[in-house]
């Protein structure tokens, strides 16, 4: 049931895309269109992910507020989660609002490699819908030089160092009043070296594929926080 489902409204539409975009562009070339692909889908996306990152950017500034909770309650947790969940419905935003978008990228993540595992030859063709015509063949290669069914160490290296750099936009650098870091902005300096590594580290054992979707989709994050740190500035 759950496999089905997963197939007719994730497998399905995105192994179609990639076979629509391959046959549209002109040289054939497949890396092409995985970047279409997640052109496509970011587009779509866009406006959720925009929200999330405004969101993220509320929560950043609220983070005062709940460390003041924290202190004052630190002895009734109940009365500190009420507290706390009262300051994020005043302020309007969610705890839970950068979740949402990620939740979204990891059935397409899956689908993704599926397709790359399974291979795109003619048994595969089969989920075609039935309006897209099969190509005669299909090179799996990006730019005549990247065998997208393996992995690729130089877009695992540029997908972590995007990762990074999304990060250090999104981290809040300042210092409270004694100028010492919190614990989060602790944790938060160990994340921001963490996470482009362990990024790193599954892309080599991933088809490049999945490393040139993921790479594609953090250049649209770093964009998104980009706006949001330039709507600040106009603000």
């Amino acid at each position: 049931m759950i496999g089905d489902f997963f197939y007719i409204l994730i497998y399905q539409p995105l192994f179609n895309l990639l076979i629509f975009f391959y046959n549209a562009v002109p040289f054939a070339d497949l890396g092409i269109a995985v970047i279409l692909v997640t052109v496509l889908i970011k587009g779509v996306l866009y406006p959720l992910g925009l929200k999330a990152a405004r969101s993220q950017k509320d929560i950043q500034k609220l983070q005062p507020t709940i460390k003041e909770i924290q202190e004052k309650y630190k002895d009734d947790k109940e009365t500190q989660a009420k507290k706390i969940m009262e300051a994020y419905k005043n302020a309007k935003v969610s705890p839970f609002s950068g979740i949402f978008p990620l939740f979204i990228q990891l059935p397409i993540l899956i689908s993704l490699f599926q397709i790359f595992r399974r291979g795109l030859g003619e048994e595969e063709m089969a989920h075609l819908y039935d309006f897209l015509s099969v190509p005669e063949s299909i090179n799996a290669t990006f730019l005549g030089i990247v065998d997208l069914s393996s992995s690729n160490i130089v877009i695992a290296v540029l997908a972590g160092a995007g990762q990074y750099l999304q990060m250090k936009m999104t981290m809040d650098n300042k210092k409270d009043e004694g100028g010492s870091k919190d614990m989060a902005k602790m944790m938060q300096s160990h994340m921001i070296l963490f996470l482009p590594g362990f990024t790193f580290i599954i892309l080599l054992s991933l088809p490049s594929a999945v490393g040139l979707y993921w790479l594609i989709t953090i250049i649209f994050s770093v964009l998104q926080q980009y706006t949001v740190k330039k709507d600040e500035k106009h603000a």
